[in-house]
């Protein structure tokens, strides 16, 4: 699939198609939560690699993790932003990673996700780029090593840096991947 719109993104998500677009990091392939398997095979990744539920708004996540007083000052601080957080998932979002019990989430600050999720609702995501090899940053780059995906022609702009990843565990927070933000613990 060549590079197409954001009416057309949004209705290929809708219908359960892989879509791709650009976040404040690398761009995300992305899908709605029943079609996960789709991402598995596209990118060759095992099934037992958790993905990340990005939404537009924080609200959109609450039905799927556990949003306490810590964690909610954490996302306060850092979302919209490149952090992802790994939180406890609440049933709901067990079953967006089967055999996992959290779950990790992420609101990006880039307009362009952010218009794409709005009209999506929360969408399971990863890098775009076939497992073990670097992210590819470039949309028109996704479109040709993918040509059975949808991939946005919206805005660019990303760090081409992965998310700072997070986990919040009875002992506190634990950083699983340093990423482009620095973690500084409130």
């Amino acid at each position: 699939m060549a590079l197409v719109s954001l009416a057309a993104v949004v209705a290929a998500a809708r219908s359960g198609r892989v879509v791709a677009f650009a976040t404040d990091t690398v761009p995300a392939v992305a899908v709605r939560a029943e079609e996960r398997s789709l991402l598995y095979g596209l990118k060759g990744r095992s099934p037992d690699k958790p993905l990340i539920l990005m939404a537009a708004h924080v609200l959109d996540l609450e039905p799927f993790v556990l949003l306490h007083e810590e964690p909610r000052r954490v996302v306060e601080r850092y979302w919209p932003g490149a952090v992802t957080v790994v939180l406890p998932a609440t049933p709901l979002g067990c079953t967006l990673n089967p055999g996992q019990d959290t779950l990790g989430v992420r609101i990006p600050n880039h307009g362009g996700a952010i218009a794409l999720l709005q009209q999506t609702g929360p969408l399971l995501t990863t890098s775009a780029n076939r497992s073990g090899t670097p992210p590819l940053v470039a949309l028109a780059a996704i479109a040709q090593q993918f040509p059975g995906i949808w991939v946005w022609d919206g805005p660019q702009g990303g760090s081409g840096l992965p998310s700072t990843v997070v986990a919040w565990t009875k002992a506190g927070w634990q950083i699983l991947r340093q990423g482009q933000v620095p973690w500084i613990e409130i």
